[in-house]
């Protein structure tokens, strides 16, 4: 196996880096690392959808692959299989804990139907986006935030139904009903 830093292992190779690892050796780490890493930040970046946070999951991830290696059982799982387990579960957790965080806390979620947006966010808007954020802008603006902390933020319904006051199958109506008003502004 060489050493270069975009190189393909299979997953036995994978398997001996585990277990060398699991015995303290640095750079067995360092390929694991260079070999997994665009998986794995893949998977958190896409659970995340925040590079800022993406990047603090990742080291932990990695964190928890080094103290764990010595636990990885190939007869359980593929190499890859547990190390996105890891880097998933770490993100859904993070995700879990933004969802206690009141909707003032979810700046990304509300500044994405902005008045006014900025001279080079106006000029980089697609005419398509623009007529979404229209479309939005008709909503009112409770069912916009509702849209947007499930759409956007990745709000699940309980957490939506305990935000609203209001039970799950309610979150579930407001938002099928608000996604065809969407739909229907979209269309005209």
């Amino acid at each position: 196996m060489a050493g270069a830093q975009s190189e393909v292992l299979t997953p036995a190779d994978l398997v001996e880096l585990i277990a060398a690892v699991a015995k303290g050796d640095d750079a067995a780490f360092d390929r694991l690392y260079a070999a997994t890493r665009a998986k794995l930040y893949g998977v958190v970046l896409r659970i995340l959808r925040r590079t800022d946070l993406a990047d603090e999951v990742m080291q932990d991830t990695y964190l928890r692959i080094w103290r764990s290696a010595g636990e990885f059982d190939p007869s359980r799982a593929t190499p890859i299989t547990w190390m996105v387990a890891i880097a998933r579960n770490r993100a859904l957790d993070v995700v879990r804990k933004k969802g206690e965080t009141s909707i003032e806390d979810e700046a990304p979620a509300t500044e994405a139907v902005s008045e006014e947006p900025t001279p080079l966010a106006r000029h980089e808007m697609t005419d398509q986006l623009r007529r979404l954020l229209a479309c939005l802008g008709d909503l009112e603006e409770e069912r916009r935030r509702l849209v947007l902390l499930a759409y956007y933020s990745g709000w699940s319904r309980e957490q939506l139904s305990a935000k609203f006051d209001a039970p799950a199958n309610t979150i579930k109506t407001w938002l099928r009903r608000s996604l065809m008003q969407i739909r229907e502004c979209l269309g005209s």
